[in-house]
């Protein structure tokens, strides 16, 4: 019995095979000569035998052969092609594309996606340099022009040519109308990380404020500029770099919170920066900065105003980390919890176990509060198990 590989692939040449004995049948009428088997009928019949013999490499050969390239047989050779890509048989895949390109018999669109299909063989083989080559090529001509572009831009992208990305991100937004600012700005970061890795950081911020240029809520780019500024001993400017994240990705801010910090401390103003953490809170960016706040009231006032403050803003707005943290408070300096502290503890966690989810599916993952017998999601029986938590189940 062959082995599991070459059984896929007669799967796979069976319908080259077909297409094949079609071929033959529908030509055979005009080259049968007194009942005798043709030429091309013993191709076929020598090319299952290969087929059948395990020697797929001489099977693809005789059928390629038989299926002259024309109107009738282009889309099953592109087919099988990217069949053959798509198994990882990319060798196999660039034979029969470069048949179809070299062919004369080809027409101007079909040669110019075979030369397409070539240049996705050619990637993933990683002969970028081929690939690219091709890619170039159909720009020129004019024809499949956004698949060009896209896989160039993955070609740049993998090679980290970011002066190349960024051209073709260019090229894309004029001949295919699609707004590509937000892919641009990255690639500039991408180049301006480069160059502040080799010393260049006047280089890194020119590169950065063209970011902002093309994406002025890039805040990766505000975030690197920041930082750069810091570095450079210019902390009012790495200030108003940080803080213009708040108005461009809320999520990104908490990243350059602790850049922040030290930039207030190094300039004797830590009470504004208590006071800017406050607006946020007030704006409810989320419960890492309340923690934050906290560190900071426990170091200018001490543990228990940090607990204090922990609750009240639990009892507005729960969180596991926010109740971890007053934990740790109490435990770490032997504060204890008041009692309406511990109440606050005791709903928090009393909504924890209403909203759990009691049981699970072991087979598909399927939660449930009430157990089933049968799964409602993938019908197993006797699958729903009870949730293996810390509450002891």
């Amino acid at each position: 019995m062959p082995p599991e590989p070459f059984s896929n692939l007669i799967w796979l040449l069976l319908p080259l095979a077909a297409a094949s004995g079609w071929y033959l049948a529908s030509r055979g009428g005009a080259h049968r000569r007194g009942g005798e088997p043709t030429t091309l009928s013993k191709d076929y019949f020598k090319g299952l035998n290969y087929l059948l013999n395990e020697q797929p490499d001489k099977a693809i050969d005789v059928f390629i052969a038989m299926l002259e390239v024309e109107s009738d047989t282009i889309e099953t050779q592109l087919a099988l092609g990217n069949l053959f890509r798509r198994r990882g048989e990319v060798d196999r895949a660039i034979r029969i594309h470069q048949n179809l390109i070299t062919h004369s018999a080809l027409g101007d669109e079909q040669r110019s996606l075979a030369a397409l299909e070539l240049g996705m063989d050619y990637m993933r083989s990683g002969l970028f340099d081929r690939a690219e080559g091709l890619f170039k090529t159909l720009l020129d001509s004019g024809t499949h022009t956004k698949k060009a572009l896209s896989q160039l831009l993955d070609i740049y992208q993998q090679e980290q040519d970011w002066d190349k990305a960024i051209a073709c991100a260019r090229e894309i937004e004029t001949r295919c109308q699609e707004d590509m600012g937000r892919i641009t700005a990255q690639f500039y970061c991408e180049w301006a990380q480069q160059c502040e890795l080799q010393g260049e950081s006047a280089e890194a911020v020119r590169l950065l404020q063209r970011a902002l240029e093309v994406d002025p809520g890039c805040a990766r780019a505000s975030l690197m500029e920041g930082r750069i500024a810091k570095a450079s001993g210019d902390t009012r400017a790495a200030v108003m770099a940080f803080k213009r994240i708040e108005h461009q990705d809320p999520l990104v801010l908490v990243q350059a919170l602790p850049h922040l910090l030290e930039c207030y401390r190094s300039l004797g103003q830590s009470n504004e920066f208590i006071a800017y953490l406050q607006t946020l809170v007030a704006k409810k960016f989320g419960v890492q900065i309340v923690l934050m706040l906290a560190d900071l009231i426990a170091e200018e006032h001490g543990v228990g105003a940090a607990i204090s403050y922990l609750s009240e803003e639990l009892n507005r707005r729960p969180s596991l980390r926010g109740l971890n943290q007053m934990l740790e408070y109490s435990n770490a300096h032997g504060a204890p919890l008041s009692m309406p502290q511990l109440a606050v503890l005791g709903d928090y966690v009393g909504r924890l176990l209403r909203q759990r989810s009691n049981y699970q599916c072991r087979h598909c993952g399927f939660l449930a509060k009430t157990h089933h017998w049968q799964c409602p999601t993938c019908k197993h029986w006797k699958s729903v198990r009870p949730v293996d938590d810390l509450d002891g189940n």
